[in-house]
């Protein structure tokens, strides 16, 4: 005859079962809190999940708030618009495909390109980083807002698709784009959207390149060529060349000198332009507010690069009115007493000075 249980096995079933019991409640309260949890924060968890998700290469993840780095006070910096909030799919198209061009010119209008050769093998993105929408990397941010305008440069009012065949004349060293091209109406509608978001007549927080404040002395190539032999070269290559991708369609590291480097007429041939642009992008991956490089040595780079020999260009009919000419444009005649050597490498803050001092008269 088999005999009931004792009383301490009685016990221990008991307390196994309580533990059983309590761990139960302990599993439905979690999934309670889990449930209140997800519904209160739902929106986030998934905005969360679909930025995680979303490719690296053609995500934009702006600097929303940085410090200032002169006031110390946090700034919100400007936000592309989302091309993935176009509705209408004819629009969208012809955006993406203007972003598409901006990413990789020269595959389509490069030495190589497939839908016509007019420019040297860069991208525009090489000078405008991100696809043209990182903050103070050269950024489109305010072009829409300010464009057409008067640009001293020529002396003319222009509209967005002159700026854009000054873009392929000068810093491509190319040929200028039909005004109704496919190509031209892509891009022109890529820069003018992810900008629609700046009002008229206003300038987006942290477009173009930063400014950076003069040195008290002239910037010097011989420093500067020490200091990209050491920063920049293993990218760039020691001659300036630049390094092309595995298609050798376009360029992973443009060259920054040399016959497929951009002319003596682009923005970035002045030094101060180039200065400020290497200061919070360069080397490749820094940002704004953090730099590797100090404003000395920004500057004594920038003056080593744009020593180099590179494309020329006809430059006769810029700066119509002399008064107009910045300060670290190399070529005269000026409207100040300071000669073109000064001009190229400073010192600066007397040159800014007298120019002042002219356009008060």
């Amino acid at each position: 005859m088999i005999s009931g249980k004792n009383k301490n096995d009685q016990n221990k079933d008991f307390y196994i079962s309580f533990q059983h019991l309590l761990n139960i409640i302990f599993v439905l309260i979690l999934t309670i809190i889990c449930l209140v949890t997800f519904i209160l924060f739902e929106p986030s968890i998934r905005s969360c999940f679909k930025n995680f998700n979303k490719d690296s290469s053609t995500s934009i993840q702006p600097y929303v708030e940085k410090k200032n780095a002169i006031t110390d006070e946090l700034t919100t910096f400007w936000v592309p618009e989302d091309i993935n909030s176009i509705k209408n799919p004819t629009l969208k198209a012809r955006v993406e495909y203007g972003k598409e061009l901006i990413s990789h010119t020269s595959k389509y209008l490069g030495p190589k390109g497939s839908v016509m050769q007019i420019s040297n093998g860069m991208n525009c993105q090489n000078c405008h980083l991100v696809s043209g929408t990182k903050s103070w990397g050269n950024n489109y941010g305010s072009v829409k807002s300010t464009y057409p305008k008067l640009r001293a440069r020529s002396g003319q009012i222009e509209d967005v698709k002159k700026r854009i065949n000054d873009c392929f004349e000068r810093s491509l060293n190319g040929k200028a784009l039909a005004l109704n091209s496919k190509e031209m109406i892509a891009i022109k509608s890529y820069i003018e959207f992810i900008g629609k978001n700046v009002k008229k007549g206003e300038k987006a927080i942290a477009s173009g390149i930063f400014d950076l404040p003069f040195l008290s002395r002239a910037i010097d190539p011989i420093k500067g060529k020490a200091l990209y032999e050491n920063k920049c070269a293993n990218c760039h290559q020691m001659n300036g060349e630049g390094l092309m991708d595995i298609s050798q369609l376009e360029y992973t590291y443009p060259p920054l000198w040399g016959n497929n480097s951009y002319n003596i007429g682009a923005g970035l041939f002045r030094m101060g332009r180039f200065a400020g642009y290497i200061k919070y992008n360069m080397p490749y991956g820094v940002s704004y507010p953090n730099s590797q490089l100090s404003d000395e040595e920004a500057w004594d780079i920038a003056a080593y690069v744009n020593s180099q020999p590179r494309p020329s260009k006809d430059l006769s009919k810029d700066w119509p009115k002399l008064k107009g000419k910045p300060y670290d444009h190399p070529f005269g005649p000026f409207a100040d007493s300071f000669s073109e050597n000064e001009h190229k490498y400073g010192p600066f803050k007397p040159i800014v000075a007298e120019k002042k001092k002219i356009d008060k008269k």
